[in-house]
């Protein structure tokens, strides 16, 4: 354990904080998803001499940090829920992907908001408000991003988040 342990605190040393890039919908607040969780860390490990690897194994989902040399490992696991739908099972395993991964490097997301998070920013004069529906039905059909739609209409973060949680969607197919 000893030569993974010493890549992994390397490593550590250099990830630092992690970005958050989605919004929550449900609770108002952002946080790092998987993409940017693994995007910030998985360059780092690799530079050090480490593999993430994040099998889901008899409904286990575990999330394996190896030093490619010595074969010695870390790692964290979690038992996946009862799902009724295919959707609810890739979103049950994307989020303890990303949570097992948070957890075996202890990783902190940086707070670059505080509690704006949850206050509705005011549009810009002249900008039209958001038709959610639309919106909703634009980006489904790869027309547009939410961040398009917030250049050009008002957008409370309600509806931001509604968007974000459409375009995430999305992107996890």
């Amino acid at each position: 354990m000893k030569t993974v342990l010493k890549a992994v605190l390397s490593a550590k040393k250099e990830i630092g904080k992690v970005a958050k890039n989605s919004i929550n919908p449900h609770f108002k607040s952002k946080y790092a998803d998987l993409n940017a969780l693994i995007e910030a860390v998985e360059p780092i490990l690799l530079e050090n001499g480490l593999v993430l690897l994040q099998p889901v194994n008899d409904g286990i989902v575990t999330t394996r940090i190896i030093h490619a040399e010595s074969g010695e490992e870390i790692s964290s696991a979690i038992q996946l829920p009862t799902a009724n739908t295919p959707q609810q099972l890739g979103s049950a395993i994307t989020y303890y992907r990303r949570y097992t991964l948070q957890s075996l490097l202890s990783l902190q997301a940086e707070d670059d908001d505080g509690q704006e998070a949850n206050k509705t920013k005011p549009a810009p004069k002249g900008k039209p408000k958001v038709d959610f529906v639309k919106a909703v039905e634009a980006i489904k059909a790869g027309k547009t991003t939410v961040a398009e739609i917030v250049k050009i209409r008002e957008c409370t973060l309600e509806e931001i988040a509604g968007l974000n949680e459409v375009e995430n969607t999305i992107k996890n197919k």
